[in-house]
């Protein structure tokens, strides 16, 4: 929770820290949160290996939550060290060399690196707690998922609401807040893993490399066709998850600036309350967190009545339902490009709901698909892997973000269609999005299959 407090607040005032007080322009600035995102996420691979191999969970979460802890605060230096721009109006499309420039990147790199020992590790050791073919582990990484999103919750209220004041040199506060969050998470961990990280027969999870885990005779053995078959499924779905990624991760780019410039951010009957764009980063969160013990007991039930979607059908249809909330953003975004300079964040506020409730039926199913699916002395690894279509998901969200529809800037292309105004910048995510769901309804049956008795 703590770990998820550091890095979505961070990720709430990424883009406008540096629209703001580094003065990049929109499009730079979505392609470096694309690449942010993207590294975040392809980091785990490294990460993943030198836990399997060498070091074990818990050493390697460690070293990920110092790293990172640093890195939020190296940011706060990095803003500490913001002076006004006495050039109204100028903006950047490449990096500043000075030294808000170069701490700004130093932060931006330790967490990448130390994301990628923190990330895959502690969603593998969730896994570990269970038997590998616990009936119970979708309901477990859905409570898991709880978890992740009260930190997501409570960051953009803290976070936000310290460093997204309107004053850019403000952004300090908000970047120390997230390392303080990150430095309770490592003493929290480190204090009670001993205690609550273990086996229901007593044993330490994470303590050992999972290679190791194995005994020598296994580990030196090929992979059976049946693991084949599932370390194939894994890559599929992995596959089609990124066509998710590409669209939900437009929350952090696109969408944020879009609350910044069109969305209505006064509260009337609360005295004209002006309220900070990072809040909207709290709808996810608080939607996960009413809907996800729905989504953990609806399983169950349906699977009890013989009615439960294999797993790869649950993905399709987050992928769907995805498609579904940018086509809710329609009629806001027709009414921009009619002339409209504000619309109401009711708008964003239904489309961050229905995100989420796809997100429920691919996410947190994805990561109990891996850990069931895959062999014992590659679970780090291929869990790693999963990420990596969130980070290939990243950086195509940062290159798609950078499409948005600015009005100090030219009409774009995508693929020679014209990118003329929001309308047809939405019909991007939502075409694409609902080709991967259709496709991947269509291979389902087969995917089913390849998985070989493990729903």
């Amino acid at each position: 929770m703590w770990e998820r407090f550091s890095y979505y607040g961070m990720r709430s005032i990424l883009i406008l820290y540096m629209v703001n007080a580094i003065l990049y322009n929109t499009t730079f600035a979505s392609t470096i949160y694309g690449y942010y995102t993207g590294l975040v996420y392809l980091t785990p691979l490294i990460g993943g290996y030198i836990a399997d191999r060498y070091w074990g969970n818990r050493k390697s979460i460690i070293t990920g939550g110092i790293l990172m802890a640093l890195g939020q605060f190296s940011l706060a230096v990095s803003s500490y060290l913001y002076v006004p721009s006495i050039t109204q109006g100028v903006t950047y499309s490449s990096f500043i060399f000075n030294n808000q420039g170069i701490l700004f990147l130093l932060g931006l790199s330790l967490l990448v690196i130390g994301n990628g020992f923190f990330k895959p590790n502690i969603s593998s050791m969730v896994g570990f707690l269970y038997p590998k073919n616990d009936s119970r582990k979708d309901s477990a990484f859905t409570i898991f998922y709880m978890g992740i999103n009260l930190g997501a919750l409570l960051s953009p209220l803290i976070v936000g609401g310290l460093g997204d004041t309107g004053n850019p040199a403000d952004y300090m506060y908000g970047f120390l807040a997230a390392g303080v969050g990150m430095i309770i998470g490592l003493i929290i961990f480190i204090w009670s893993k001993n205690k609550y990280l273990v086996t229901p027969d007593g044993k330490s999870v994470g303590s050992v490399p999972s290679h190791d885990i194995n005994c020598q005779e296994n580990s030196s053995k090929k992979l059976t066709k049946i693991e084949k078959d599932r370390t194939a499924v894994i890559a599929i779905l992995s596959f089609f998850s990124i066509f998710f990624f590409i669209a939900f991760e437009q929350s952090g780019v696109s969408l944020t600036l879009l609350a910044e410039q069109h969305v209505n951010r006064v509260v009337p009957f609360l005295g004209n309350l002006h309220y900070s764009t990072s809040w909207f980063q709290t709808i996810n969160p608080l939607a996960i967190l009413i809907l996800a013990p729905i989504f953990a007991a609806l399983w169950p039930v349906l699977r009890k009545k013989g009615h439960e979607p294999p797993v790869p059908l649950k993905m399709a249809i987050g992928l769907i339902i995805l498609a579904i909330g940018f086509i809710a953003l329609l009629p806001a975004a027709q009414m921009l490009d009619a002339g409209t300079q504000n619309i109401s964040p009711l708008w964003l506020v239904m489309a961050y709901i229905v995100f989420t409730m796809g997100e429920l039926c691919l996410s947190p199913i994805g990561l109990s698909m891996v850990s069931k699916l895959a062999p014992l002395k590659f679970i780090c690894l291929l869990m790693a892997t999963w990420f990596l279509a969130s980070s290939i998901g990243g950086v195509m969200a940062g290159y798609m973000g950078s499409l948005y529809p600015s009005p100090t800037r030219t009409m774009t292309e995508f693929w020679n269609i014209p990118i003329d105004g929001f309308t047809s910048f939405f019909m991007i995510f939502i075409i694409m999005s609902a080709a991967a769901g259709i496709i991947l309804i269509i291979t389902s049956k087969k995917l089913s299959k390849m998985m070989h008795g493990i729903q």
